[in-house]
């Protein structure tokens, strides 16, 4: 089971931002006090007590606005709201209850998701707690005063927006299916691949960019083996309209993302690889699953001997941060190539859960070592004393040496490609940890 996702909602400037950077304990989100600064939707892992969750920041929402980018916003926070198991409705103590938060609590509401409602901007709980009760009004429970710029007030609001979690999927056993997420931009054709996949129409697929509006689990079995495969709704790339904002942004694909073990992401070859495809396929990357690149409607365009070649060359140049991922070009419309996907799933699960033992792997990193001297500084030479597996999906390392300091990082991805060299892990990122200790130890 995934994570459960917060989503953090409220009119513009009221703190939103403020709030997501205090929690995820850095600051992503733009923080300036021009409403509607915070363009993206942006995503954190936060963890509370024994209970780890996603927090996502939204734009603010204008209920009525008729400005093309409030309008825009107002549908991103439909979407996080949608996709959250639990909602932070932030308000402002300094302003008052005023008319805008009556319209996003209606807009709460018909969502029937757990609401938390947290006053921002309380400094100072003498002179503004009986502001606060004027919040009661809303008529979403007990109002929990904060404040996010001074970090007062995190552990009641916590408590409560944990208490809302279904703490089921913490007892659960695992589900040993693999579980694959289709990611990419709208209109790639990600419905039409599940149809391809299934061999009947199962998922609404249609030429508007966005038909997808849900997340939705589809269960394919194929040679007596079940794969859960989770659909997403398409991204949306950068509009021309001011500021160049982002329509929609990539929560859906977090959500899904989050929950599966292999991701597809899927490029049209139509439009062939965009910035757009980076990021998409960087959530995946960030968050260490497997990964399979799909060039979809291989069939539409026009090729030679060479095609293939300088489409692969464009795909890794762009996406160079991931070169242990799959490349498959491939039609949904024609099948070409849609049965190759399954063997290369089986493969991608089978790398990403792989565990190498540690004599096997020291006499790997001992040979790479010899053939390429670890660096020095200052006459004082990097020593790796052995290098262990501690975790999969992905697999993770961890690396004793002398002083980490020494280890420089294009020595890592040496030993990374050594490691590849001898073991595979095609398809799967692989994660390092540099510890340090003494000889005597």
């Amino acid at each position: 089971m995934s994570k459960p996702i917060v989503a953090i909602v409220g009119r513009p400037n009221v703190g939103k931002s403020t709030l997501f950077n205090a929690l995820a304990g850095r600051n992503i989100a733009i923080v300036k006090d021009t409403p509607g600064v915070t363009r993206d939707r942006i995503y954190a892992d936060v963890s509370w007590l024994d209970m780890d969750f996603t927090l996502i920041d939204t734009g603010g929402i204008e209920p009525d606005s008729s400005d093309v980018i409030l309008s825009q916003m107002r549908a991103q926070a439909q979407i996080a709201i949608d996709t959250a198991d639990v909602i932070i409705f932030i308000t402002d103590v300094r302003q008052g209850l005023v008319d805008a938060d009556d319209k996003v609590a209606d807009m709460l509401r018909r969502s029937h998701k757990p609401i938390v409602l947290a006053v921002n901007k309380v400094d100072n709980m003498a002179k503004y707690l009986p502001d606060v009760y004027e919040f009661y009004n809303l008529g979403l429970g007990d109002p929990i005063p904060i404040s996010a710029a001074n970090k007062l007030g995190f552990g009641d609001m916590l408590d409560e927006v944990t208490r809302h979690f279904d703490r089921s999927y913490l007892e659960e056993e695992e589900d040993e299916r693999p579980r694959i997420a289709i990611i990419g931009k709208p209109n790639v054709g990600k419905s039409s691949m599940i149809n391809a996949l299934l061999g009947e129409n199962r998922v609404l697929v249609s030429d508007i960019p966005g038909t997808t509006r849900d997340a939705i689990d589809t269960i394919i079995e194929r040679d007596g083996k079940e794969y859960v495969f989770i659909d997403t709704a398409g991204l949306r790339r950068k509009s021309k309209i001011k500021e160049e904002l982002e329509r929609y942004s990539i929560v859906r694909a977090v959500a899904a993302v989050e929950k599966a073990d292999v991701v597809i992401v899927v490029i049209s070859a139509e439009e062939g690889i965009t910035e757009q495809d980076a990021k998409i396929a960087g959530i995946a990357h960030e968050r260490g699953k497997g990964i399979i690149i799909a060039v979809n409607k291989w069939d539409a365009i026009e090729k030679d001997d060479k095609t293939i070649y300088r489409f692969s060359d464009k795909v890794r140049q762009v996406l160079s941060f991931m070169p242990y991922a799959r490349l498959l070009f491939v039609s949904a419309k024609t099948g070409q190539r849609m049965e190759k996907l399954f063997e290369l799933i089986d493969v991608v699960v089978e790398n990403h859960s792989r565990r190498i033992q540690t004599g096997v792997l020291n006499e790997i990193i001992t040979e790479a070592t010899a053939l390429n001297q670890p660096p020095s500084d200052k006459g004082k030479r990097l020593k790796i004393f052995y290098t262990t597996q501690v975790a999969v999906k992905p697999p993770t390392f961890v690396v004793f040496v002398n002083d980490k300091e020494l280890m420089h990082f294009s020595y890592l991805r040496y030993l990374e490609n050594k490691i590849r060299e001898a073991f595979g892990f095609e398809g799967t990122p692989l994660k390092f940890f540099v510890r340090e200790r003494k000889e005597r130890e």
